[in-house]
């Protein structure tokens, strides 16, 4: 039996936000065993997650204008994943070269994200497949 595989799993910039999303988790779970910021570290893990998620369900949508909300809604929740961690960092509990790390990773991301709202919106884009 082959695999199933949804239309969002070939757009690059969900596969770099799962990636970011994983390497935020593993952050984490470092934070997690030495501190009790529970709130902020909830609050992590949802917006980190959130971009795959907000890009899934916007490319499961039926229309373009539908998806381009969904990349706004990820792009946002980048911003604040990244929000977080200065916090996180500038009370000492993440090293700078995994700050610089996801600085680089969430970069790359907005990058793809407003190519693809720009490709998305543009009128030559009427091609853009949403299946």
């Amino acid at each position: 039996m082959s695999q199933i595989v949804f239309n969002f799993e070939n757009l690059e910039v969900w596969k770099k936000s799962v990636t970011f999303a994983e390497k935020v988790l593993r952050i984490i779970e470092l934070i997690r065993s030495k501190h009790k910021h529970y709130r902020l570290i909830e609050q992590l893990e949802s917006s980190s997650t959130s971009v795959a998620l907000n890009i899934a369900e916007g490319k499961g949508r039926y229309s373009k204008r539908e998806f381009v909300q969904f990349l706004y809604i990820a792009r946002g929740s980048l911003y604040e994943t990244v929000a977080l961690l200065i916090i996180l960092d500038k009370i000492d509990l993440i090293d700078e070269q995994q700050m610089q790390d996801i600085r680089y990773s969430a970069s790359e991301i907005i990058k793809m994200l407003s190519g693809l709202i720009n490709a998305i919106k543009t009128p030559s884009a009427s091609t853009f497949p949403m299946s």
